[in-house]
């Protein structure tokens, strides 16, 4: 494997998994101005993998806001039309799609949930998910195209957008800072969640790309094995930016009533093991270092992910148009009308 066309490298997700790819082999990322995946028609698509001929094909583009239509279009019909057009254009290629542990839905507290789990998502976007995924299994199973799901769990690190929920935490921490204010305000559920490292999420993509054949086991988690109640994430967070100040009960965005509906969620990695051959390597309070460092030397004016005050993106991709960009600490976007924001 020499050659990765990446789809979706303006995201979160997306800026991360070109990096590492990047430093392996070589790596073509249309902006969303030479390949957005909604518009794109099947003829044009299939003649840019045409030209690119690529060994492996990466999905990393998606919708985190919107309505079930808009997930529909984002996430199932995408992966339809790439399927026929790798198939068509570059049949030896691997397809790697990221899903998301929004496909699992309720998962009984204390399971590390297996990639055999009936998926029961409680929301159109894990719904969605789950639809494009299966879609990726069968093209695989029936021989049509060599594909692979990783099913991320919650990204945590470097450059996450300023409407997550830990995102949103930085910022009120600095604020009270400066502010010498002695305590923050935030609504919390009692969740667990499991937190991968962004950068862990890019090395198992790479894995993806170059390890051999998976046979039947298609669908790979991708977390960190170990869940991680999320007032205890948000306390971790604070000591690393060395607030001592209190973290009262505060409101809830009007979105955050799901959270609730997910109280657990956690990774069985095993699969990722044996068939990428991965393991996370970064520990939470790594990641959540990355994060606050990253977000602290951003420059002025621009964001912690990297979105400009315009809403404009450096690489000229709109906030909207990286996967899991705004994906929230409970693993579900925020259904807002405002493209690339979510909130925890």
């Amino acid at each position: 494997m020499n050659r990765v066309l990446l789809l979706g490298a303006g995201g979160f997700l997306g800026r991360h998994i070109r990096a590492l790819l990047a430093e392996h082999t070589t790596v073509r990322s249309p902006d969303r101005t030479r390949c957005d995946l909604v518009r794109m028609d099947l003829p044009e698509l299939t003649a840019l993998i045409a030209r690119e001929r690529p060994d492996a094909v990466v999905t990393a583009a998606g919708r985190i806001v919107g309505s079930g239509h808009d997930f529909v279009q984002a996430h199932v019909v995408t992966t339809a039309k790439l399927i026929e057009a790798v198939a068509a254009a570059a049949p030896g290629a691997r397809l790697v799609r990221i899903g998301s542990a929004a496909e699992y839905g309720v998962v009984p507290h204390g399971r590390a949930v297996r990639e055999e789990y009936p998926g029961t998502p409680v929301s159109e976007y894990g719904l969605s998910h789950l639809a494009a995924t299966r879609l990726a299994e069968l093209a695989g199973d029936v021989g049509r195209l060599d594909t692979i799901v990783l099913r991320v769990f919650n990204p945590v690190g470097p450059g996450m957008p300023p409407g997550n929920m830990l995102a949103r935490v930085t910022a009120m921490v600095r604020a009270a800072a400066a502010g010498g204010a002695g305590d923050i305000a935030l609504g919390l559920h009692d969740t667990y969640r499991d937190l991968v490292d962004v950068r862990d999420v890019a090395a198992a993509v790479l894995a993806a790309t170059r390890c051999a054949a998976v046979g039947a086991e298609r669908v790979v988690n991708v977390g960190s094995g170990r869940a991680v109640a999320t007032r205890d994430v948000v306390r971790l967070l604070a000591d690393v930016a060395g607030f001592t100040g209190r973290i009262r009960e505060g409101g809830f965005p009007p979105d955050a009533t799901r959270s609730a509906a997910v109280p657990w969620m956690c990774a069985d990695v095993d699969r990722a093991r044996r068939v990428l051959g991965w393991t996370p390597t970064y520990d939470l309070d790594a990641s959540l270092r990355a994060l606050w460092r990253a977000d602290g030397e951003r420059p002025d004016g621009e964001r912690a992910d990297g979105e400009r005050p315009d809403g404009e993106r450096p690489d000229g991709e709109r906030p909207d148009g990286g996967r899991p960009d705004g994906e929230r600490v409970d693993g579900e976007p925020a259904d807002r009308s405002v493209a690339g924001v979510a909130a925890g």
